[in-house]
């Protein structure tokens, strides 16, 4: 068993980002900062650029596609995750990440690194099922009920 490499939680703060509309997908933004980080405007375009360039055909290619999902930005102590998630067959999420450490050249290749996502992140994925669960699930599915519901916490 490794220990050497376990972090001592700290509370990240969370952010509504607000809504975009990519690819004829609607995705709710949520921003998530480590300490001492921030989003600025260069970040944010990337992020719409890595849905517009390698999510929109990922759901594409994948299809039965319910329309929405979300997005996390997401600078962290050691580099920056964009993580972004639609869901399909009205109960399956899935997820593509950009991850890159700040002192690489290259992002991560996360075929070979097929990590799902950090504890910090976790916290708003679980928010998004939940909210999907409530709005979507039942016998009268409200899309705008869910693109209006966000996690309701400030930091994660």
């Amino acid at each position: 068993m490794n220990l050497e490499n376990i972090e001592v939680y700290c509370p990240r703060g969370v952010s509504n980002l607000g809504q975009w509309e990519i690819g004829g997908l609607q995705f709710k933004i949520y921003g998530l900062v480590a300490e001492e980080k921030t989003i600025d405007e260069t970040t944010v375009s990337f992020a719409q650029s890595f849905v517009r360039e390698e999510v929109v055909p990922l759901v594409e290619d994948e299809g039965d596609d319910n329309g929405m999902g979300f997005v996390i930005i997401h600078p962290g102590e050691l580099g920056i995750s964009i993580a972004a998630h639609w869901w399909i067959q009205g109960s399956v999420l899935c997820q593509h990440i950009y991850r890159k450490q700040y002192s690489a050249s290259e992002p991560m290749d996360t075929v070979k690194r097929p990590a799902i996502a950090c504890v910090w992140e976790l916290a708003l994925i679980n928010a998004e099922q939940e909210a999907w669960r409530k709005t979507m699930m039942n016998s009268q599915p409200s899309p705008s009920a869910y693109m209006a519901i966000r996690a309701d916490f400030e930091a994660a």
